[in-house]
């Protein structure tokens, strides 16, 4: 990778050192552009009219269906455009019809939003069951094994923690899942935008991520659900576009992705994410998980050596490059205030949406959470770990 060509595309860098990725990624001049093209050049709603600006807007939207399929390895009709990872997967719980009875396992490592979803489900009737992880972030497959039942109707899990950046056993899950005909969701906000990812493998039924976390712009997301799944379900939010016929006594939904995509989508914002995707391949992904791996050793191994921090996570070794960590006496946002305003450092403090996993770690105030990408470098690290010593002595 030649880091020095990749971080002149983000002028920003100039300013700031920015390690709060796994909130949202910066985005490439490249795409800013591809969005401007669409506003100044073609700016017309998709699948609405047969003028030449709508064929030209609906060319550009149909092909960032297809440039987020071929990166997950899954067809253009499984994609559906969302908002966000959070939006993709209250549309799958309100969608799925789970009744009083039913069981769907998650797990105490989750995003609120890969939580609370399922867990406004118990108003239903609906048990929820939780599979905690050990302290270090990583689940036991046998705990899977343990809680799921005749009346287990969805597994739904994190691929990769954003407090912790432990992988999980995605495709063991899915292998469960799929033996016991239980529907399985994969949460993957923190995984496409760095390492590869194939819904053929894993085994899942849907998988939710974001395009701002991938160098895309906010308001724009997919969620990929399973072919056979997404022409049986109907959506719960129904309208424009959705629909093959309509009377004033009844109605029939097209096929999808249309029939999962109701209304005026984020047009700019769907080409804007294709166009990401189209530069992180260009990149590779293999060469952004090597680069990644790298800095997570040096920051990982640095935090470690400093008297007075204690970092979390299961070690370099089984973590993408988000590091969670607390300096001793000192409030996470303290710490995160000072690397903001003396050394230009952008980092997260506070829960990071997921409450529950900061009480299992026993720490109830939060922690100081530095996540990196492909435009960070080892110069960087090294100016962290230097302030965090200096903060925590």
């Amino acid at each position: 990778m030649d880091i020095e060509r990749i971080r002149k595309d983000f002028p920003i860098l100039e300013k700031v050192i920015y390690m709060d990725n796994a909130a949202t990624s910066l985005t490439p001049v490249s795409v800013i552009e591809e969005i401007s093209e669409y506003y100044s050049e073609y700016r017309a709603n998709v699948h609405r009219g047969i003028h030449t600006l709508s064929k030209i807007a609906s060319e550009r939207y149909e092909e960032a269906h297809e440039k987020i399929s071929r990166l997950i390895n899954s067809s253009p009709e499984e994609i559906i455009l969302t908002s966000n990872t959070t939006q993709g997967i209250n549309l799958i719980a309100l969608s799925l019809d789970l009744r009083r009875g039913d069981k769907v396992v998650t797990t105490s490592l989750e995003h609120h939003s890969n939580l609370l979803p399922w867990m406004r489900l118990r108003r239903k009737g609906v048990k929820v069951e939780i599979v905690n992880p050990d302290r270090k972030g990583r689940l036991n497959i046998g705990d899977f094994e343990d809680v799921i039942d005749e009346n287990t109707k969805l597994i739904a899990v994190t691929h990769i923690s954003n407090v912790l950046g432990s992988i999980s056993p995605v495709n063991e899950i899915g292998r469960i899942a799929r033996e016991n005909n239980i529907l399985y969701l994969v949460d993957a906000a923190q995984s496409v935008p760095h390492i590869p990812v194939d819904v053929k493998e894993i085994k899942c039924d849907f998988l939710a991520f974001s395009g701002h976390k991938m160098l895309g712009p906010t308001g724009i997301g997919a969620i990929y659900i399973r072919k056979e799944i997404a022409d049986e379900l109907e959506p719960k939010i129904l309208g424009g576009g959705t629909i093959d016929q309509v009377t004033l006594s009844n109605y029939t939904l097209t096929k999808s992705p249309e029939r999962w995509e109701a209304g005026t989508p984020n047009i700019a914002g769907a080409i804007g994410f294709g166009k990401a995707v189209e530069y992180l391949q260009n990149i590779g992904f293999e060469r952004i998980r090597r680069h990644e791996r790298e800095l997570t050793r040096s920051i990982v191994s640095g935090l470690r050596e400093i008297e007075n921090v204690e970092p979390y996570g299961p070690g370099e070794e089984y973590q993408i490059g988000i590091v969670s960590f607390n300096v001793k006496d000192l409030n996470p946002h303290e710490v995160a205030s000072v690397l903001d305003k003396e050394s230009g450092i952008m980092v997260r403090s506070g829960h990071h949406c997921a409450m529950p996993l900061m009480n299992l770690l026993g720490c109830p105030g939060g922690t100081v959470r530095a996540s990196l990408y492909i435009y960070n470098t080892l110069e960087e690290v090294d100016r962290f770990i230097s302030e965090i010593k200096r903060i925590a002595g």
